[in-house]
């Protein structure tokens, strides 16, 4: 199953994203564990997108679905960002910061990129048996 959204970049954007990834996952019947996982990961990088992607107006979630592996794409077109000075280690007590963190934590082959003024993309799957 493919799926590519073109959301408004607001915040009532991102639980219709999750929603549709959880259903995806569930008519999948795939294990709780990794229906989280990846739930916070796209949560994270939406949410990014939310409040970090000035200048974009809208951004793109694209779900590739299958019986052992998700794949999934944020892109935006917005300032972009320097993903190597973004700390990999935020702090424990922060409120924000932790997103890419948790990303890389929850994801596999994650990528990152950003080009100023153009844009940027998040990148990650998830296997599960």
């Amino acid at each position: 199953m493919t799926v590519r959204l073109d959301l408004p970049r607001e915040a009532g954007s991102v639980p219709t994203v999750r929603r549709l990834l959880r259903s995806a996952l569930a008519a999948l019947r795939v294990d709780s564990e990794a229906q989280d996982d990846l739930e916070i990961a796209i949560t994270e990088a939406c949410s990014n997108v939310v409040r970090h992607a000035n200048g974009a107006k809208n951004f793109e979630v694209s779900l590739d679905v299958a019986e052992n592996h998700c794949s999934i794409d944020v892109r935006d077109n917005g300032d972009g960002f320097d993903p190597d000075a973004v700390a990999t280690e935020a702090d424990a007590t922060s409120e924000s910061g932790r997103g890419l963190s948790l990303i890389k934590a929850l994801g596999e082959n994650v990528r990152m990129t950003s080009v100023p003024r153009r844009g940027s993309l998040i990148h990650f799957e998830k296997s599960f048996a």
